[in-house]
Order: structure tokens, then sequence, then C-alpha cells
């Protein structure tokens, strides 16, 4: 509306008019006409070199971020690159891409200039055809009429007033263009829909009894993501039962993960049905049912934040003594304690200043603080040294005291006591029980149990002696 209503418009209306002068008002068609040739040859001249321009200023463009790009990724990645004495290798890509970006501007520049030339010279042939056309009048005028000095310089004005407007036409061009592909692009975003969403009906999760847990119910459930069909769940069924723990294990994408997922409802199943104390799912506002399901992730990603904000983010509403509490059952709060900053320590982008191991005892203090029914944890110590380990595992205990667990783990030692194993295999449940009954099977899980113990065991041999 601003370059194609305000701008656009009222220049061509303005260049009409100054064409009709010419015609009606001085009497001329030769002037009429030249005027009318060189405002459509500079109208060509201004779209074709803007249309041309575009690649050197989208390739600058590119090769803007390009650089910028690989100097942040390098910055971030500072051990990475040490670790395997790249600093050549690094800077010899920065130089390439920042090489290519100069080429770009300069042909940027180029074109502008190109333009500007082009313009101008249009101009100029445009004002000196004109003035001979009205001196060649003059001369030949009679006494009676024809064309005065006066309007010898009232024409030089009214040139100069015609290409005026036109002066930031390829800007507007650009603009106009950039804005109707945006309109089109605003277009099919709003036309999209989620994938997930509230039904029109959708009530608030309500559980039999908050003390106990909630019961959890894959019912029948097949499931296919969308970019891979080959992946996923087939007829998987299961109950964890209010205030046990159900561990699920198996080999990589057997579709540990894509369970947590649905039981999130990241995703809609394309059969059968996930239920939460009877309830599907799918009947149920997101809100509800994500605020009452708890998550220790095994890759914990933080906010750029103090530690206190980042567990807080868990219940906002918390109190102090909660968040205290929260950390200490989480064994981080020593290490609050002993942070020059304390709870106002900035733990960077992505918990960058923190170890693994810390990052994952912030994630199950915030776990802890958030005091869900429902408790997934996926492989939650995995970055934990062993002494720690036992700590977190003992807070995880008494976390999971009086609430459903859901435990996707890769080691077997850490769900032993689990009241259900399910084994997962590409995306079907192979086996199921406990600790003691699946060994005795001597199927999939005793396989992988047997091969965790050898892998354990080979690493002890190669321990040195102290």
């Amino acid at each position: 509306m601003n370059y194609l209503v305000l701008f656009l418009l009222p220049s061509v209306a303005e260049c009409t008019v100054t064409l009709v002068l010419f015609f009606v008002r001085f009497d001329s068609p030769e002037l009429a006409a030249v005027a009318l040739l060189s405002f459509v040859a500079y109208v060509f001249i201004t779209v074709q070199i803007t249309i041309w321009r575009k690649k050197f200023r989208q390739g600058q463009n590119k090769q803007d971020n390009k650089y910028h790009e690989l100097a942040t990724d390098s910055l971030v990645n500072f051990e990475t690159v040490k670790y395997f004495a790249a600093e050549a290798r690094e800077v010899a890509q920065f130089k390439a891409a920042v090489k290519k970006f100069q080429t770009y501007s300069v042909g940027t520049q180029a074109s502008l200039s190109l333009l500007n030339a082009s313009q101008s010279l249009d101009i100029q042939l445009t004002t000196l055809l004109s003035l001979c056309i009205v001196s060649t009048t003059i001369l030949h005028a009679s006494r009676d009429g024809g064309v005065q000095i006066g309007e010898f310089v009232s024409i030089n004005a009214y040139i100069l007033q015609l290409f005026t407007p036109l002066s930031f036409l390829g800007t507007i061009y650009g603009a106009v263009v950039q804005a109707f592909v945006d309109m089109n692009n605003l277009s099919g975003l709003l036309t999209l829909s989620p994938d997930v969403r509230d039904a029109p009906n959708a009530a608030p999760l309500q559980l039999h009894d908050a003390a106990r847990g909630a019961a959890v119910e894959f019912r029948q459930v097949d499931f296919s993501y969308p970019t891979d069909r080959s992946r996923g769940l087939r007829e998987l069924s299961f109950v964890a039962e209010a205030g046990t723990t159900t561990a699920i294990v198996g080999p990589t994408g057997a579709g540990k993960s894509t369970v947590s997922r649905l039981l999130f409802r990241f995703y809609d199943v394309d059969a059968g049905a996930v239920l939460v104390d009877g309830q599907d799912v799918r009947r149920l506002t997101q809100a509800s049912l994500r605020g009452a399901v708890g998550v220790v992730p095994q890759d914990s990603v933080l906010f750029n934040s103090s530690i206190e904000d980042n567990i807080r983010y868990g219940r906002a509403t918390a109190t102090r003594d909660e968040l205290v509490d929260a950390a200490r059952r989480a064994q981080i709060l020593p290490l609050i304690e002993r942070l020059e900053q304390g709870w106002d320590t900035v733990v960077g982008e992505r918990g960058l200043r923190l170890s693994g191991g810390e990052k994952q005892r912030v994630a199950i203090a915030r776990c802890v603080l958030k005091d869900p029914p429902v408790v997934l944890l996926d492989e939650a110590t995995s970055a934990l040294d062993s002494a720690t380990e036992a700590a977190v595992q003992e807070a995880l205990r008494q976390l999971g005291t009086g609430r459903t667990q859901l435990v996707v783990a890769h080691r077997l030692s850490t769900i032993r006591t689990a009241e259900q194993i399910l084994v997962l295999d590409a995306g079907r449940i192979a086996e199921r029980g406990a600790h003691p009954q699946l060994l005795e099977r001597q199927g999939l899980y005793a396989r992988l149990w047997e091969a965790q113990l050898e892998s354990l065991e080979a690493g002890e041999r190669e321990m040195p002696v102290p």
C-alpha cells in the first residue's frame, strides 16, 4: 500500500498529465511522442536492470549470513576446533566466505551504478531532444504564435518533473514485487492448521487420585511419522498402572521415544488410543495433559537465563523454599551454593556454562518442582558420574513415589526394579515382564543384558591399574 498506492500510482498519474500538457497545451505531438518513448524506455531499463541485479543482492545477503554463521559456529564449538587442530581450516573457510561476500557486494554496487548511469542517460537524451524540438519551433514560429522563450524554460522544467517521481522506480518495483511475494507466503501460512489441535469440546484432564498418580494406557496404537512411514509403532498395547514404574527398552529405532511423543501428544495416533486415567488424550486440552506429565529428557536444554529461572520453569509460582527443596533433591543445591552469583548465575546458551551432569540435574530439579502425577524419564542419569548417579537415582525414586513412572532406558541396570519392562523391536512389543522373568526367557532382553555386561566387563579389564 505504501509504495504502490502512495508512490507509484501518483507518479504514473503525474507523468500522464505531463504528456497531455505537451500534446494539448504546447500543441506538439513530437514533444509528447519523445517524452512517451523516453518514459517507456526509462521504465523498461529500470525494471530489467533491477531484476538482473537482484541476484547480486541475494548472493550478498546469503554470503553475509554464511560468514557470520561460520564465525559463530567456530567460536561456539571452539573446543572441537582445538581438539582436531582445525584452526587453519576454519580460517580458510571464513576467508573464502568473506571473499564471496565481497564479490557479490562489488557486483551489487556496480549494478547500481549501471542503473543510475542508464537512468541519467535516458533523462539527458530526452531533455536534449525535447529542447531541440522546442528550439526549432521557436525559430520557425510566426510573429503571431508559436512557442515563446518562457515556454521553452517551462518545458525544460516539465521534462525534469517527468522523471523526478521515477527516480526511485527500481526501489519501488523491488519493494512491490517483494510485498506480493510476502503476501502470497503469508496467505499460505494463514491457510495452514496445526497437526495437533484441541477438539472443539476438549475438556481438562480429570485425575481419579492425583496422590497415587495416573494410569497410562496405550490401546492398539498404530503410528507412523509423516516424513518416514517406515518408523513408528504397530499395534502397541500396554497399561502402566497408577503409582507403578514401567520401563521401555529396545534397540535403536525400536520406537521408545515415539511412546513419549504420543503421550505428550506431539503427534496424534493413526489408529487406537492413548489414555490417561481412562481419558483419550485427543479429547483433552493439551495444556491440562502436558501439565500432568513431567519429563527429564536425555538431552536437557536450558534457557540462557539464571539457574533459578531454569528451575522455576517447572512451576512459575513456586516459593523459594520449594525451589531449594527441589534443588536439594536433585543434588544440584551444593553446586548453586558454591557459585559466586548463586541462584542468579546465568547458564549460557543451551546451558553451555554447565557440564552435562549439571544440566541434567537442573532438569531433574525442574521436574521435581513441577510435581506431576506422571513422570517420563528418558535415560535421566546418562550424563552423571557413578557417585552422583546413585544420589540422583534416590531422588528419582522419591520423585516416583505415589506417581506413575515411564522410563525410557538404555542402561538396563537402572530399571531392574521396575514392575513392568516392555521390550520394543521395530515398533512392536517383543517381550514384557519383570527383570528376572525376562532373563529367564533368554530372548531379546537377555541378549541386550548380556551385551551390556560384556561391554562393562571389557571396560573394567582395560582400566589401568593405579
